[in-house]
């Protein structure tokens, strides 16, 4: 009966230790499984905050097509193409009479001949 006895409490002993690697293991995985759960929260809080800023900029980017077109002509309510060819006109040719009395009104001085 003692050689039974000692028989079972190798086997036992042999159960403790098993278990104790067992439960080794399991908080390992355990570990390992918190900071891939931790990562992909990370990486969806990234893309989360990059999906805003792409849309945010597409935002923007509409809207400033939206003001170029209107300031075009090409949308309704903007301004007509005519319109900002004859502001250009109007433009040029203003600036080209403004120099022209300017050159006209302040002539450039010429040294007088020397005899």
């Amino acid at each position: 009966m003692a050689s039974s006895r000692s028989v079972e409490d190798t086997y036992e002993a042999q159960n403790d230790d098993r278990l104790d690697e067992l439960h080794s293991k399991l908080r390992t995985l355990r570990g390992v499984t918190t900071d891939i759960y931790e990562d992909v929260e990370r990486q969806n809080f990234s893309l989360d905050d990059t999906r805003n800023t792409f849309q945010s900029f597409g935002d923007s980017l509409a809207q400033s097509a939206r003001r170029a077109g209107q300031a075009f002509g090409l949308t309704s309510g903007g301004v007509k193409p005519l319109r900002l060819i004859g502001y250009c006109v109007i433009a040029f040719l203003g600036m080209w009479v403004t120099l022209r009395l300017m050159w006209w009104w302040w002539p450039s001085q010429t040294p007088a001949p020397e005899t």
